[in-house]
């Protein structure tokens, strides 16, 4: 476990288990990068007066509650947050806004909306909780910290890639002066500011972070999703050789570790022959695709392969047209 990870856990905050955002938007095709998805954020402990042991009938947003085997009520999503409403009300009127265990029950109800897939909601009670921490706390406090990194996620997740990378800028600032650049939490908060540039266009900063974080990544895999990362980047302003050399590595290496007919290895096989196709060499594009449309043919028992073998007939074909082949191209549809 990092120092960073070890910190929090000292301070009573813990991490919910990761879950595939909502709201991501996964490149289609040739900008496809296999990036974390957006996790649920951060859930800081409860305040004493926090989510009533029983919830009373009243359902928020219409929520209907379901029944347990002996007849109880089982408390909705919305009863939850209904819950979680009326804490933070009683708080701020007992408290006001600016006290610890008002700031942990607002970053509960903004997590509770962002698990809803209530977005906006969920912004705007994290930007609220991140106002009221940087007043309490300090900017570099642990709990802002992990409120600033909830805010991040959220943004990410409401599609708002800029916004998010000015919180990602000022967590990687504050990671890096404490934990230096090879810590897992500054090489995080350094891969999402890289993606969070990329989509939204400012791709050479995007490549200056991806290429720093692959020098400071401890864990092999991570730095394969890294050089995606940058492929997709470099991709993007052309550079379709330095691309297309980042994919080559990631297959070989995905060769190494999980076989060549393995989903993820013929995921990049197949990108590295569209990144061929895109960079108007068809003659390479036909190449590769016609390798990895042989080796999915051979491993097409998992459905997702089998889905991956359709989507390379296709562009096998369209790059045999593209290299002038037509009969070869017809035979495959």
């Amino acid at each position: 476990m990092s120092f960073w990870r070890a910190l929090l856990r000292g301070t009573g905050l813990t991490r919910s288990a990761e879950v595939e955002s909502p709201k991501t938007a996964l490149p289609t095709h040739m900008d496809h990068v296999e990036e974390p998805s957006a996790p649920i954020p951060e859930q800081v402990s409860a305040p004493v007066a926090s989510v009533p042991a029983t919830v009373p009938a009243a359902l928020s947003e219409g929520a209907r509650p379901g029944t347990g085997s002996s007849g109880s009520r089982v408390p909705t999503a919305g009863m939850r947050a209904a819950a979680l409403e009326r804490t933070l009300q009683s708080l701020v009127e007992r408290l006001g806004t600016e006290h610890p265990d008002t700031i942990t029950a607002r970053n509960n109800l903004a997590t509770k909306y962002a698990q809803m897939g209530r977005r906006q909601s969920a912004v705007q009670q994290f930007e609220l909780a991140l106002g009221e921490a940087v007043a309490v706390y300090g900017d570099d406090h642990p709990r802002t910290e992990i409120i600033r990194e909830n805010l991040a996620w959220a943004f990410e997740d409401a599609g708002r890639p800029a916004d998010a990378a000015g919180q990602w800028e000022t967590l990687l600032g504050q990671r890096e002066s404490q934990f230096g650049p090879a810590d897992e939490d500054t090489v995080e908060a350094r891969t999402r500011l890289a993606v969070c540039y990329r989509r939204s266009g400012r791709v050479d900063a995007a490549i200056a972070h991806y290429e720093r974080a692959i020098e400071d990544v401890a864990s092999t895999e991570r730095r394969e999703d890294l050089r995606l990362g940058l492929s997709a980047a470099l991709s993007m302003t052309g550079r379709y050789e330095e691309a297309g050399s980042q994919l080559r590595m990631v297959l070989a290496a995905r060769r190494r570790r999980l076989g060549k007919g393995h989903l993820d290895t013929l995921t990049v096989h197949h990108r590295l022959g569209r990144a061929h196709t895109q960079a108007g060499r068809a003659d390479e594009a036909v190449e590769v695709l016609r390798e990895a449309y042989r080796v999915a043919l051979n491993s097409s028992g998992d459905p997702e392969v089998r889905r991956l073998t359709l989507r390379l007939r296709r562009d096998l074909a369209g790059a045999y047209n593209a290299a002038g082949r037509h009969r070869e191209a017809d035979a495959l549809l």
